[in-house]
């Protein structure tokens, strides 16, 4: 009701105006039809030579027809919307419903006119009426922009400091819509000064008044002549590569840079074009375009079976958990030693998904009496393994815990899946598998021979994803960088020339969400992961996005290689061979490797008895498991000789 009441006191001032507007535009009529207002007569020898004025008769048809006209035309604009629309907005949409309103209007009056008899107006009235009332209401709902507008150069003018220089990249209706908001919106902070497009056919021509002068070439040249503050990019349909090099040019300038989302992502309330305009991040740096999913592939496996998702509270398994919650499963169950964010994530999930059958458990895959029990009350169908150490220098300081956590884990969920009937396990693996020159990759390795072996032995499908970095991830570089420039520097590089494979977390949850609809046993799924990313250029983007210059406001330090880590990462072993489609451009299919499965068996049980005992034997069996292991683990206090504690030494 309250709602009702404003738009009725929003709307009434309006209705009396056009009501003035129908009253006043006939009465012009008549005035323009019969050359005046007071009706005279030239008469000679008793002959009428001419008139002049409005006939009495037409005055009394006026003042009968008139209120119902009126009547007429205030319904009619009703029905228009006239008086549902925020003319502050109006644009070629509006002028358009204003025409066919007022259109309908006036044809109503004749009709009405034609049907009462007479006296009726004459038809030139009803055109010159018609066409008073057009140019009025017209005039009278523009007005409302033209104030808004004056509103925002009035505030321009009385402090130009606080208004940025905007350069806007892309001269289409994104870049329309963007100028548009800036010049007419008084909450806007930006003046928009140039714009840039490739397609030169636009070039020396205007938008709303700002003129496009040249293509991405020449944005640093113009960014300094037009004194920019800010850059826009508005362009969301145009290729992710197209993207990435321009906002690299950007970068450059010094400016702050913008970005706008593609139309069908713009909410637009009360039909007025409001664009939401963020920030560019990082991800935006990657060039890379939205990962697409085979719906229906996914909803034949998930939707409707109980999926398990261990250290589902990181960052790759949280991902995975909302994912996973679009395709209705019949419950999903969150496994994770690390209650904070596992209850963190519950909260979201349940807030989103409110008919979600969610249930937490806290727990370790190392204990295996409780991974075994999980699958024995909750007896999941599907099981994401996430669960892992995966810090490349911590785990050379801690191989035993990397064992424990990684081999040890994978081999209780994977016997559990076999144990108790789950249809699929697919293992959430890594690049640094590939040819592993630290602890992490190796015991990673040894998941993915886990997960091969099981795949020939059990009636579950297995599986695993292999993947390079995650922007975003809890320990991935990107935070560590946002925290050194917060702190005003160095930011710290190991190496020039290191380079590693990148992708979004949504984007890697998707793809293994969709590589998992695929598995049918044993396959060792590579991502596409794109381009490679020199790590120094990741920082120096990243500098710049934050507003600085590297090298002056804040300093790049190299501090050199950490112990296991390499200049490159590799998806593929040598002895896998090229890498076999799938029915997803981005999802490659590793060829397996054939390995002595009595040998494995074997040497997985030593470890087991030597992790935590003797490291030094440990690395040993490590090395016969993964031959193509060329790392060691760093020595430390905790990395003594076997029973160093015992022996009473004190090494």
């Amino acid at each position: 009701m309250k709602n009702k009441r404003v738009s009725l006191f929003y709307s009434l001032p309006q209705v009396l105006v056009d009501l003035v507007v129908v009253f006043l535009s006939y009465f012009v009529a008549f005035l323009l039809r019969f050359d005046g207002l007071k009706y005279e007569t030239v008469w000679e020898n008793g002959i009428l030579l001419s008139t002049r004025g409005v006939p009495p008769y037409y005055w009394v048809s006026y003042l009968e027809l008139m209120p119902w006209c009126a009547v007429v035309c205030v319904l009619t604009f009703t029905i228009a919307k006239f008086y549902n629309t925020m003319w502050q907005f109006a644009s070629l949409d509006e002028l358009l419903q204003i025409f066919f309103g007022v259109t309908a209007a006036n044809l109503l009056m004749v009709l009405m006119g034609y049907a009462l008899g007479e006296p009726r107006f004459p038809n030139s009235v009803y055109i010159m009426g018609y066409l008073i009332m057009l140019f009025l209401l017209g005039v009278f709902r523009f007005s409302f922009r033209l104030v808004r507008r004056q509103r925002r150069k009035s505030l321009i003018s009385k402090d130009k400091a606080e208004f940025n220089r905007v350069m806007v990249i892309g001269a289409g209706e994104m870049g329309s819509m963007v100028i548009k908001e800036m010049k007419t919106a008084p909450e806007s902070k930006g003046i928009p000064v140039v714009a840039i497009d490739d397609d030169r056919s636009k070039r020396g021509t205007r938008i709303h008044g700002v003129k496009v002068v040249g293509g991405r070439e020449s944005i640093p040249r113009m960014a300094v002549r037009y004194n920019v503050d800010q850059i826009v990019l508005a362009m969301p349909s145009s290729k992710k590569k197209d993207q990435q090099d321009i906002l690299s040019i950007c970068a450059k300038t010094g400016c702050r840079l913008k970005t706008v989302p593609a139309l069908y992502e713009i909410i637009e309330e009360n039909d007025a074009s409001h664009i939401s305009i963020r920030d560019v991040d990082i991800v935006d740096l990657l060039g890379r375009d939205e990962v697409k999913l085979n719906v229906e592939e996914i909803c034949d496996y998930l939707k409707n079976k109980v999926v398990l998702v261990t250290g589902g509270g990181g960052s790759i398994g949280s991902e995975l958990c909302r994912q996973i919650a679009f395709f209705s499963p019949a419950k999903l169950i969150i496994f994770d030693i690390y209650e904070n964010n596992a209850y963190d994530l519950q909260n979201e999930l349940l807030r989103q998904f409110p008919k979600l059958d969610l249930e937490v458990l806290i727990g370790s895959v190392r204990d295996k009496k409780r991974v075994n029990k999980l699958f024995e009350v909750c007896h999941p169908d599907v099981v994401f393994h996430a669960a892992a150490h995966k810090h490349v220098p911590l785990m050379e300081l801690s191989p035993g815990e990397a064992v424990k956590n990684n081999v040890f884990g994978t081999l209780n969920v994977a016997q559990a899946a076999d144990q108790y009937g789950a249809k699929r396990m697919v293992l959430i693996s890594t690049d640094k598998a590939v040819n592993p020159t630290n602890v992490m990759g190796a015991t990673k390795r040894i998941c993915e021979m886990i997960i091969q072996y099981y795949s020939r032995h059990s009636k579950t499908g297995f599986a695993a994803v292999r993947f390079g970095n995650v922007l975003g991830s809890n320990g991935s570089v990107i935070p560590l960088f946002q925290r050194q420039i917060a702190a005003g520097g160095p930011v710290t590089v190991t190496h020039p020339d290191i380079i590693r494979y990148f992708m979004t977390i949504p984007e890697a949850a998707r793809l293994v969400i969709q590589a998992g609809g695929m598995a049918r046993g044993g396959e060792i799924f590579v991502l596409d992961m794109g381009e490679p990313v020199r790590i120094v250029d990741l920082a120096r983007n990243l500098i710049r996005l934050s507003g600085f210059e590297p090298d002056e406001d804040i300093k790049i330090v190299y501090t050199g290689l950490r112990p296991g880590e390499k200049l490159y990462e590799e998806l593929l072993l040598d002895s896998e061979g090229g890498c076999q489609k799938t029915s997803h451009e981005l999802i490659y299919i590793g060829s397996p490797i054939p390995f002595d499965e009595e040998a494995f068996l074997d040497h997985l049980e030593e470890l087991r008895g030597c992790m935590g005992v003797d490291n030094v034997k440990m690395m040993q069996v490590i090395h016969r498991l993964v031959p193509n292991y060329t790392g060691h683990a760093e020595k430390s206090d905790l990395l003594a000789e076997p029973d160093a504690a015992a022996k009473g030494g004190d090494k």
